[in-house]
C-alpha cells in the first residue's frame, strides 16, 4: 500500500484526501518513483475545482510534477536504474499520470535524471514552469537579444521562469504584477522594469518603457481588460501569447491594434512542447544547460509537508506566493 491524494468531488482544497492505495508494479516502458517532493501548479487546483481542460472520473488523483528516486523499472527500460534521482515531465493527462503520491508510475519518456546540483525540492520545481516559458518565448516567439517582452503574472513560477529565460537570451523583461508589493523582489529576480496594474496606467507605462518601437512579445496569463493596453504598446508584427486567462472579466478583441500593427494573438498550451518529441528534447537541452550554468534557478516560495496538502492548496489559491510551492514527502 502507498499513500496518494485523491478527491471524490469537485470543490475547494478541503475535498483533497490522503488515502491508501494499491499500486501495481511498472509495466513495459514504465518506471516507478519513490517521491521525495511535489511541485504544485494552478492546473492542479483547476482540476480539483472542475474547471480544467480535462474532466476526471471521480475519485481522481492529480498533480503534474514530482521528483524522487527510481524504485523499480519495467521491461524495456534501459536508460534508468533503481536508485537514480529523477524528476517528471508534466504529462499530457494528470488524470492518467497523477503525481500526488508517495509512489508513482510514469512512462520512462516523461522522466529526466536530475542534475547533481539540484536538491529534491528544486528538482520538483523545474519542468512545468520552464517548459511553459520556453515553449512560448523560444519555440514560438523566437525571443532573442534586443527584444523587449512583457510578462504578466510575473511573480508566478512561470512568470519568474520567463524572466530568467528572457535574460538568458539577452532580451529585456518587463514584469507586470498586481501591486508594487513585489516590485523589488521582481527586480531582484531579473526584471528590467516592473509595472503595478492597480497603481499605474499600463499602456502609458509600457509606452514610456518601450518607446515608439513598442514591445515585440507579450507573454500573458491574465486576459481580460488588459488586452487593449497590452496590444497598444506592441510593435508592428508583434506577437501576444496567451496561456492563462486568470481574469474573470471578458477579454475584448483589440481589433484596431491588431489590424494597424498586423499583430499575432496566439493561444498556447505547454502540451505543444511535451507532446512533440523533437521539441521536448530541444526544450530539455535548453533547460538543463541553463540549470547547469546558473542562468535558470527555480525560486521556491514555500514548502509544505505531504500531510499539509490541503493547506498547500489553500496557499496556492491565495495569489500571495512568489515562485513555486513545493510539498515534501
Amino acid at each position: 500500500m502507498t499513500r496518494v491524494v485523491r478527491f471524490h468531488q469537485h470543490g475547494g482544497p478541503e475535498v483533497l484526501r490522503i488515502e491508501d492505495a494499491e499500486l501495481p508494479p511498472p509495466g513495459p516502458g514504465e518506471v516507478q518513483i519513490r517521491v521525495k517532493a511535489l511541485g504544485l501548479n494552478r492546473a492542479d487546483a483547476l482540476l480539483r475545482a472542475g474547471s480544467y481542460i480535462e474532466t476526471p472520473k471521480l475519485p481522481s488523483g492529480l498533480g503534474l510534477e514530482a521528483a524522487g528516486v527510481i524504485e523499480a523499472i519495467g521491461d524495456g527500460v534501459k536508460e534508468f536504474a533503481p536508485g537514480d534521482g529523477v524528476s517528471v515531465i508534466p504529462p499530457q493527462s494528470m488524470i492518467r499520470w497523477s503525481a500526488y503520491g508517495e509512489l508513482v508510475t510514469y512512462p520512462a519518456g516523461l522522466v529526466v535524471k536530475n542534475p547533481p546540483s539540484l536538491d529534491w525540492q528544486t528538482a520538483a520545481a523545474v519542468w512545468m514552469q520552464y517548459l511553459t516559458a520556453y515553449g512560448a518565448l523560444i519555440d514560438i516567439a523566437k525571443l532573442g537579444s534586443g527584444d523587449a517582452i512583457v510578462i504578466t503574472a510575473a511573480s508566478s513560477s512561470v512568470g519568474l521562469a520567463a524572466i530568467q529565460i528572457a535574460n538568458s537570451v539577452g532580451a529585456t523583461a518587463i514584469a507586470v504584477t498586481r501591486t508594487s508589493a513585489k516590485r523589488q523582489a521582481l527586480l531582484n529576480a531579473g526584471a528590467a522594469e516592473v509595472v503595478a496594474l492597480a497603481e499605474e496606467d499600463l499602456a502609458a507605462r509600457l509606452n514610456e518603457i518601450a518607446g515608439p518601437e513598442g514591445v515585440r512579445v507579450v507573454f500573458d496569463a491574465v486576459g481580460g481588460p488588459i488586452f487593449e493596453p497590452l496590444t497598444a504598446a506592441m510593435s508592428r508584427g508583434g506577437i501576444l501569447i496567451e496561456y492563462g486567462g486568470l481574469s474573470r472579466e471578458p477579454t475584448p478583441f483589440p481589433l484596431s491594434a491588431v489590424l494597424a500593427k498586423t499583430l499575432t494573438l496566439r493561444g498556447y498550451l505547454v502540451h505543444e512542447i511535451t507532446g512533440n518529441p523533437a521539441k521536448l528534447e530541444a526544450a530539455k537541452a535548453f533547460i538543463l544547460e541553463g540549470l547547469e550554468v546558473g542562468t535558470l534557478k527555480p525560486i521556491i516560495d514555500r514548502t509544505f509537508a505531504f500531510d499539509q496538502i490541503v493547506e498547500a492548496h489553500r496557499y496556492l489559491e491565495s495569489n500571495e506566493q512568489f515562485g513555486k510551492i513545493v510539498v515534501t514527502i
